[in-house]
């Protein structure tokens, strides 16, 4: 047996709508492993879940940021044993026949399924991934700092190609959660400076710490203009000013998987001059793995704040709050 939270019905997290039971070790089919998991990290995403604000889902584990060990590989797996480290992510799989993965889009497949959404995830002591979806991972590394890189990493990184933002260049960054301190970093080891709008002073103190050249509250006016920006915040009235800010030319791109809606647009003040808008829409493999070399190049550091497993309804709402400073990461194991 092993303990698992559960979406039984999504409501506001203040009703703390998770549920923690005990239920059966699931079983491993072929081709994929049974991880038992060290770690799951906390993740907005986790929130739109549980609160229902994406298509609502009952009785799923939430989580998608998961570091564990193998404990079982099912049938017709090559290339892992018992014991590896690996990390699960918010790509569960993909149809692998449709025409974006036959172009190598798969983030884009027309079926694909997502840990912690549709199938279940990492607040849990063991979690199924499909062998060629899983992550392999350094043993040098704490699991808590390794967790917040397998989404809030990845699809930072994804968000940061997508600006389009060049080495040396400024970049402008909106909200400064768990995906924002890990951007920071990766900008700033390619030389760019990076100006951060972003509410809460807990925040704004982070964003200094971590090298920002211009902290300012959320819909603030950087004092340059920036040649591509990241909105993290899932404010869509933050889009305007942030494509205001933009320089001739420049590339906003918007990493939530949801966003509230976005004021009308004024064609002059927030589109002319070539200014473009590009979303985000999950990340393929490639990313993952090309974040992770990068992580161990740099190296990219996550400030955690760590929670026991039974105390995931409080770090959501914390999460929900702006109170956590970096990521929160549920203990689940050790």
């Amino acid at each position: 047996m092993g303990r698992a939270l559960l979406i039984e019905q999504p409501a506001p997290i203040a009703a703390a709508p998770l549920r923690l039971v005990e239920r059966p070790v699931p079983s491993v089919g072929a081709g994929a492993l049974l991880v038992e998991v060290e770690v799951c990290g906390v993740c907005r995403t986790d929130l739109h879940v549980v609160e229902g604000d994406l298509a609502p889902r009952r009785m799923v584990v939430p989580g998608h940021e998961v570091v564990g060990r193998v404990a079982r590989c099912g049938a017709d797996v090559t290339g892992f044993a018992a014991g590896d480290r690996v990390g699960v992510a918010w790509l569960h799989a993909t149809c692998g026949r449709c025409r974006f993965c036959l172009l190598g889009r798969e983030n884009l497949c027309v079926a694909p399924r997502f840990t912690g959404y549709d199938v279940d995830g990492g607040y849990a002591d063991h979690v199924v991934v499909p062998a060629a979806f899983a992550y392999r991972l350094p043993e040098s590394v704490p699991a808590a700092t390794l967790a917040p890189l397998l989404c809030a990493g990845i699809i930072g990184y994804r968000a940061y190609e997508r600006s389009r933002i060049r080495k040396g260049q400024r970049l402008g960054l909106y909200g400064f959660g768990a995906s924002a301190h890990i951007v920071i970093q990766i900008a700033r080891f390619h030389g760019c400076a990076v100006y951060v709008a972003t509410r809460g002073p807990r925040h704004q103190a982070l964003a200094r710490r971590m090298g920002a050249v211009w902290v300012g509250d959320a819909a603030a006016t950087p004092p340059e203009p920036l040649d591509a920006a990241i909105l993290f915040a899932p404010a869509g009235d933050l889009v305007l000013p942030a494509l205001a800010a933009l320089d001739r030319g420049g590339t906003l791109a918007i990493a939530g998987i949801h966003l509230s809606a976005i004021p009308p647009l004024d064609y002059a003040a927030h589109l002319f001059h070539e200014r473009e808008v590009r979303s985000v829409t999950a990340n393929t493999r490639a990313d993952g793995r090309a974040l992770l070399r990068l992580a161990a190049e740099i190296p990219l550091q996550a400030s955690v704040e760590e929670f026991p497993l039974e105390a995931a309804n409080a770090a959501l709402r914390r999460l929900k709050d702006d109170e956590i400073e970096g990521a929160a990461v549920l203990r689940v194991a050790g």
